[in-house]
């Protein structure tokens, strides 16, 4: 009871201090994870990520559903649910959850590889709940007296929204929690918030997290989260969506520079605009990503300037060299984990900048990219850096020092990036 009251008592914001870095099985799985499938992805994450910083490890949607194939839902699926209307894992999928065990086991096995277990949810409440009319735990309130059955997901059909002006509301999430932090659970990515965005039950859900005592870092999912629920989302969750899910397009990826600009106000340590997880090396049940080189290179080098969590989509166990160079540079990491002010600080048809401050420091990181369809330079104004004469410039992605320049202008080809790092 006392550590409880004492984490009620500091804000959610300082358990993400940094951006959250990890793994999600979405891009590569689908809907079909399993727990063997979760094991080979983690030990892989424990030896060769977990050392540059990826720490959050997340089984994805459809965890309490045995039959689930590729990325469809079935309308008629049953879910794994207890008698209080809460979702467990299906036995098909995670043997080790039987017998009431829950994700208990696995988070055990995911932190013995020093790493941390999330999982994923949908808003609401199973309709197989209420359609039973189970009851809510602790409450004399049942599934049918909190659900809202006119607000649906458009495209998952398993639950109901929860109305949390009914008595018993804030019950249902607060027993959903209870059970997630009992199992070990440290972080939630909590589906169909949003858009619409679902303000109560975002508000429900940040006091039901709040109220287990676990640091559960909270993500709300998907986007496009409108800019207009800015304040209210960043005093609630630690990340959050800005966008659908981002996958390996470059007219995708070439939508979020203006997104993660729009997002700047609202940008603070422990609460983040997130741009989506990293479709780079193998997703999509086994392809290969259809970013190129360069592509993948700005699609990092804009997560980390723009200080977006990030989250590898790739199937671990396939990880190629180019991917993992990709992943590991600790330069390009410390920009996402360790700068501030970050905001864009030009755009032309062509060309886009984007300036962080070095913290402790008169440095500034800088990063350019060419989003135009040639090669081409970028020049970059040193005074609009606060420099003026001779400037150091380190160039993050070859960790090589670039000398003592007077001028900056990067020729990049088409759909490039380059990621600086300037001094006087």
């Amino acid at each position: 009871m006392l550590l409880n009251l004492i984490l009620l008592s500091i804000d959610y914001h300082a358990w993400a201090a940094t951006p959250p870095m990890g793994w999600n099985s979405w891009d590569p799985f689908g809907t079909t994870i399993t727990e063997s499938q979760a094991l080979e992805q983690a030990e892989v994450m424990a030896k060769r990520l977990k050392p540059f910083g990826w720490t959050y490890f997340t089984v994805d949607i459809q965890w309490y559903e045995g039959q689930s194939k590729g990325f469809d839902y079935n309308p008629n699926a049953r879910l794994t649910m207890d008698g209080y209307g809460r979702l467990l894992p299906a036995a098909e999928k995670f043997p080790s959850a039987t017998e009431k065990k829950g994700f208990k086991p696995l988070a055990d096995a995911i932190h013995k590889k020093g790493l941390k277990f999330g999982i994923h949810m949908m808003r609401g409440i199973p309709r197989q709940a209420v359609e039973a009319n189970l009851p809510i735990l602790g409450t004399p309130y049942h599934a049918a007296d909190v659900a809202d059955r006119s607000s649906t997901c458009s495209w998952n059909q398993d639950m109901y929204g929860v109305d949390m002006a009914k008595p018993g509301a804030q019950a249902y999430y607060d027993s959903v929690f209870r059970q997630a932090a009992a199992w070990g659970i440290d972080f939630v990515k909590v589906d169909d918030l949003s858009r619409p965005y679902h303000q109560a039950e975002i508000a429900g859900i940040r006091r039901a997290i709040d109220k287990t005592g676990r640091k559960i870092v909270f993500s709300t999912s998907p986007g496009e989260t409108p800019l207009s629920a800015g304040s209210h989302v960043n005093s609630h969750a630690n990340m959050w969506r800005i966008s659908d899910d981002f996958w390996d397009d470059w007219h995708a990826l070439l939508a979020q520079f203006k997104r993660l600009h729009d997002w700047t106000p609202f940008r603070r340590e422990g609460a983040y605009p997130d741009a989506d997880m990293l479709p780079l090396g193998t997703v999509g049940l086994g392809r290969k990503s259809r970013f190129t080189a360069d592509e993948s290179r700005t699609v990092m080098t804009l997560w980390c300037v723009a200080r977006s969590p990030l989250i590898d989509g790739s199937d671990l166990t396939k990880l190629d060299d180019a991917t993992f160079s990709l992943l590991t540079n600790p330069e390009v990491i410390a920009v996402n984990q360790h700068s501030g002010n970050n905001r864009q600080l030009f755009r032309t048809e062509n060309a886009v900048a984007w300036v962080a401050d070095v913290p402790n420091s008169q440095d500034r990181y800088l990063a350019v990219f060419n989003i135009g369809e040639t090669s081409a330079k970028v020049p970059v104004d040193l005074k609009s850096l606060g420099f003026s004469g001779l400037v150091r410039v380190r160039d993050l992605w070859t960790r090589q020092d670039l000398g003592r320049l007077d001028a900056l202008a990067p020729e990049l080809p088409p759909h490039g990036a380059e990621l600086f790092r300037v001094s006087k």
